[in-house]
Parts: C-alpha cells; structure tokens; sequence
C-alpha cells in the first residue's frame, strides 16, 4: 500500500536530529587553521589575521564546545520538540592521540550538554564510530576482558539511563543497540552501525552478523508488525557505506518490512544527502529512504549544521512518516566576522526547494531523475550537500553521476541499482569517484 498523506488537520511532530558533533576540547581560535596534521585549529594562537575563527572553521577542524552550546541555546526558538535523534560520533578528529579517558570524558560532557539545554525532551542516541578507541575498532560482544566494548557501553547506559528504559539499557550494555517505544504506535530501534562498518577490523572474524544484531532486528520489526506498530530506524554509518554482505541483508529486511518501518535516519559522512531503497523484485518501485544528515561540526570545510524532521503525529491510525525536513546552519563568514553574533539559519525546507509533493519514498526517486536532466535543481542540491558551502571546484558529469548512483544506491557495491540512471561511467569508475570524498 503506498504511502498516502495525513488526513488534513491531523496532527504533526517535529523531530530534532543531531549527528557528528565532534567536540574539540583542544580547538583554540585564532590557531593555526590550515596545517600539515590530520586536524587543525588547535595549539598556540597564531600572530596576525588568518587563524581560526571564534566559533569554528572552514578546513580540517572540528568544534569548540561554546559553538555547540550555542546551537543547543537557541533551539528553543525553533521548539517545541517531540524527541531528539542523536547519532553519535561525540569526540574529535584527533584519533591518534585518544585514550578512554578522552572518550569518556567527551561522552559525559556533550551528554550534559544535551541534559541542561533539552530539558525533559526525550533524546534517543546510537553508537557512532568515533566513539571507541581506536577509531572503528568495535570487537563482537563474545569478546570479553579489556579488549571488549564494555567500557564503552557502560558508560553510555550510565549516561543515557534517564533517557532510556531498562530494557533498552541491557541490550544497549550488551552490543550497543536498543529499541524502545517512542509514543503509542511508534517504536524506535536504535542500530549499532559500527557492526557492519567496512573499518572495523574485528569484523574481519565474522561480517555477516557479528552481534548478532541483524536478527535481533527482524524479532523487533516481526512484533511491531504484529502489533500493529510503526518503526523509525536510527544509526550512524549509512547503510549503503556498510559491509557488502551486511547491507545487502539489511536492504532485504528493509523490503520485507516496508509497510513497518516509516523512516530510517544516519549521519556519519558529514554531507546532506540520502540512499534510496527499491523492491527486491524489480528494483524500481521506491520502498524506503534512508535520509543521511549533514554534521554539526565543520569537518571538512563546511558550515556547522542539524537538521529538524516533520513527521505524522500520535493519532491513531498516523503512519509516523516524515513529512518534511529542514536544515540549519550557522554561516561561519557571518558568524566570525568582528562584534558579530552566532545566527543560527534555516538553509532550506525540502519540499519547499525541490518542488516535491510529498517526501514519501517515490517523490526522492523522482527526484533523482530530475536532477538528470535539470541542471540547476542539481546544482541546488549540490549546494544544499555542503551546507551552503560547497567547494570551488563544480560538480560536473562524472561528479554528477556518481553522486546520483550514491542516492540510488541503499545496499553497497551494487551496479544494477545505477543502470536505469544510464551512467555514462563503468561502475568501478563511479565507485572509486565516490569514495574518494568520504570524510570520516
């Protein structure tokens, strides 16, 4: 049954979603901003004009935690919230340098952060992969002593118990990942992505379903199926970006659960885009979008940003699909500028900018072929991909049609996906395009 719009007058809900944070307890404005290490704008304040702005940078730099304070002050001009979906990746970029003390003092402070400026709205979170150190490195939950996760998810249970429920808390302790009711009609499963990360090295043992998750997944959605239930999935690596032999059983679960998962959000690659899900059969009618949303840190060369969901509200009989979705940014250039103010702004609204009639999963496909032959629609997504600040160099053909199979494409290193696009480019050409721009 396809998708059909809220009745008129029927209540909505507004969802914030926060991802990629990536505090920098070692930023220092007015530091080096373009330096020869792997994250700059820390150390000794440089002499002249040129370093690194007050409330954060364009280049190889993450966030000072004012910044990040500042845009959760002035949500409440943009309230009132349902929920929050947070999605992980907490510290910086400076992995060769971190402990588990660094970690942990990260997750603790943002987590207070999140307490002190969101009150009693509820804040659902999921493990990004920055979280651990090392970076990626997330050992499968049969994996005990001081080489487990244990530590880690510990301390988020600990953290995030007045956000979660019991029961969420002993699957969250366990491997990382939790589903819990959101309101009546509408459950939450939060992923632990970091299982099917093509990064993590312990995967090396067992990629198919290393924690077991995966099955896990499908007893949740079996029982939200049957009790009537809608499911909104969150997470931080995209699934497009995981593992072949995960996301390809992942974008089976997701077809044969397509009238009870409503929504899928991710972050993790910093930049505002989104992966298409088709039917197994054909591999043409839309089932599912999995929306990716932009970062709030500037990592790399980007506007600081979060994103606010419009979604079916709590009525009985509500399909919990998003509706619409809008996105923030503060510009750096207006922001730095002497004696100024940080002005958090609306970028865009999507249905607004892309003239879509709804932001069900046909109307992204239909955009995709839009973008194909309205070079302008395309150049305003390319823009709206950066936050408003996309690179000096433009996105021509073969940019453009890796970019457009990457939209299409929700299961990894899947060619058939990209043919009804005619890409003028072999596959393995458009992949290796593709990954080149990965940032985190």
């Amino acid at each position: 049954r396809p998708p059909v719009p809220p009745p008129p007058g029927a209540p909505t809900a507004r969802l914030l979603f926060l991802t990629d944070l990536h505090w920098d307890r070692h930023y220092v404005p007015g530091s080096e901003a373009a330096c020869p290490d792997p994250l700059c704008c820390r150390g000794t304040v440089r002499p002249g004009p040129g370093g690194a702005g007050f409330w954060g940078e364009y280049g190889k730099c993450d966030l000072p935690l004012h910044t990040i304070e500042a845009l959760l002050a002035q949500l409440p001009s943009a309230a009132p919230f349902a929920a929050a979906y947070w999605t992980g990746d907490i510290p910086a970029h400076d992995v060769w340098q971190q402990s588990r003390q660094d970690q942990l003092l990260a997750l603790r402070t943002v987590t207070g952060l999140l307490r002190r400026h969101l009150g009693s709205l509820p804040v659902y979170p999921a493990v990004g992969n920055h979280e651990a150190t090392p970076v990626n490195a997330f050992p499968p939950p049969y994996v005990r002593g001081n080489q487990s996760s244990a530590w880690l998810y510990d301390a988020m249970a600990q953290a995030w118990q007045d956000w979660l429920p019991p029961s969420a808390l002993e699957t969250l302790r366990a491997a990382g990942f939790y589903t819990v009711q959101v309101w009546p009609g509408l459950r939450l499963v939060s992923l632990n992505m970091n299982f099917c990360s093509q990064a993590n090295f312990w995967l090396l043992i067992n990629s198919t379903d290393p924690a077991g998750q995966l099955q896990w997944l499908v007893g949740v959605l079996a029982a939200a199926e049957q009790a009537g239930e809608k499911v909104h999935i969150i997470g931080h690596i995209p699934p497009a970006h995981c593992l072949r032999s995960w996301s390809w059983n992942y974008y089976r679960i997701v077809s044969r659960f397509e009238g009870t998962i409503t929504a899928q959000f991710f972050g993790h690659t910093h930049v505002d885009e989104f992966e298409m899900f088709y039917d197994e059969e054909t591999l043409t009618r839309p089932v599912s979008v999995a929306f990716v949303a932009p970062s709030v840190t500037t990592y790399i060369n980007l506007n600081p940003g979060y994103r606010v969901y419009e979604v079916d509200g709590a009525y009985p009989g509500s399909s919990h699909a998003v509706l619409d979705h809008e996105t923030f940014i503060l510009n750096l250039t207006e922001a730095n500028a002497p004696g100024a103010e940080p002005h958090w702004q609306r970028l865009y609204r999507a249905r607004e900018a892309y003239g879509l009639p709804s932001a069900f999963p046909a109307d992204w496909d239909r955009l995709i072929r839009r973008f194909q032959d309205d070079e302008h629609l395309f150049q305003r997504f390319w823009f709206h991909f950066h936050k408003g600040h996309p690179p000096r160099e433009p996105c021509l053909a073969a940019c453009k049609a890796a970019l457009l199979c990457a939209l299409r494409t929700g299961r990894s290193a899947d060619p058939g996906l990209c043919q009804p696009l005619r890409p003028a480019l072999p596959f393995p050409h458009i992949q290796a395009l593709w990954q080149q721009r990965r940032l985190c």
